[in-house]
């Protein structure tokens, strides 16, 4: 991804983060919507003046803004912070991409286990588990299945899992995800501000924006498209 599109992509997050309107966002930066908009899409590439002052209106780092970092205050992420994710002796057969997608999930799952455990409700954190372990299970599965391993290793057939055993699963374990937070008053909920949360959970913070942030660009392409 060029840091172009790093670039839109990070300004539109942070203008839905701060809970305003694309006209308001264009008014306090001195723009128009349009050119706004156009930032925000990739369409065209904003001056240096426009990326300071949005720098300041959200309160980033040119660095964070740029993609260039995960952290709002610009540090950035060292050769070996990337591979500290990594088993010792082993860097995920030398792959640094690898080593930071492993990094970067680790740090977004720790934040949102660490917000269900604030809720104390079990069902959500179980839910939340299951979810996430039959979607690690699906993947292995199918790395083990092309890598020519024996399947019998698991007790769930192969043709079973082939026809999306894991998948009903996951959603089963949404279902009751989503029933139990729909359970909680509003009240019981923690802060979920970029504030708040770059507070409660330095560093690994970045993680889940990062991950969100990829995710929710990715979806939104993927649903243009359709």
């Amino acid at each position: 991804m060029t840091m172009a599109s790093e670039f839109s992509r990070t300004l539109a997050l942070l203008r839905r983060e701060r809970g305003v309107s694309q006209r308001t966002a264009a008014g306090d930066l001195g723009v128009s919507q349009a050119l706004l908009s156009h930032y925000e899409n990739g369409v065209r590439e904003p001056g240096l003046s426009f990326v300071v002052r949005a720098c300041d209106y959200y309160h980033v780092s040119a660095d964070f803004i740029l993609g260039r970092t995960l952290s709002r205050e610009g540090s950035m992420l060292t050769h070996e912070e990337v591979l500290s994710a990594a088993e010792p002796g082993n860097i995920l057969q030398g792959s640094v991409l690898a080593t930071l997608q492993s990094k970067l999930l680790s740090g977004a799952a720790g934040v949102l286990f660490g917000l269900l455990g604030k809720l104390e409700d079990k069902t959500a954190i179980n839910a939340a588990a299951a979810y996430l372990g039959s979607a690690v299970y699906q993947l292995y599965r199918h790395l083990y299945r092309c890598a020519g391993a024996n399947e019998k290793y698991f007790s769930l057939g192969a043709d079973t899992c082939l026809l999306g055993a894991a998948d009903a699963d996951m959603k089963l374990s949404e279902l009751r995800y989503a029933r139990a937070l729909r359970g909680q008053t509003e009240e019981q909920f923690p802060d979920l501000s970029p504030e708040a949360l770059a507070a409660a959970y330095p560093g690994r913070n970045q993680s889940l924006t990062q991950v969100l942030s990829t995710a929710d660009a990715r979806l939104s392409g993927m649903t243009e498209k359709a």
